[in-house]
């Protein structure tokens, strides 16, 4: 009886220390995931010079765990044309697969974030620019 007591505790409490160092690796990644996410919110967008944009399609690609969007950008005449997201893996933020409509309406990428979609906003819009940097390479 006694011998089975121990037992029971013994695993208790390495049951105890698993839970305790799963819950604070857990704790860790999500701080991770959450400041490179507001690295990207915080980070500016920047307007890209359409005069210097040859005519083409331009691909472009962003990803900020757990964010990822892919983008197709053609340009015709220094203007955006069309903006085909190829790729959104968004979480809750597919509401934000607005912002490539409002980018080709607008003709800039000072655009309005979408409430409540912020990051993946924010991610759409930086792969719209790298694709559009990419034309000056």
């Amino acid at each position: 009886m006694r011998r089975r007591k121990v037992v029971t505790l013994t695993i208790l409490a390495v049951v105890i220390v698993i839970v305790y160092f799963g819950m604070t690796t857990v704790k860790s990644y999500i701080k991770t995931i959450e400041a490179s996410l507001d690295q990207i919110k915080n980070t500016p967008i920047s307007d890209v010079d359409l005069s210097q944009v040859a005519d083409g399609v331009y691909t472009g690609s962003c990803h900020v765990f757990p964010v990822t969007a892919e983008v197709k950008v053609a340009v015709e005449d220094h203007r955006i044309s069309s903006i085909e997201l190829t790729k959104h893996i968004s979480g809750r933020g597919s509401k934000a697969e607005v912002i490539p409509s409002r980018v080709v309406e607008a003709q800039t990428l000072t655009v309005d974030a979408v409430s409540g979609a912020t990051y993946s906003s924010m991610i759409i819009l930086r792969a719209i620019e790298n694709a559009l940097n990419s034309a000056n390479r």
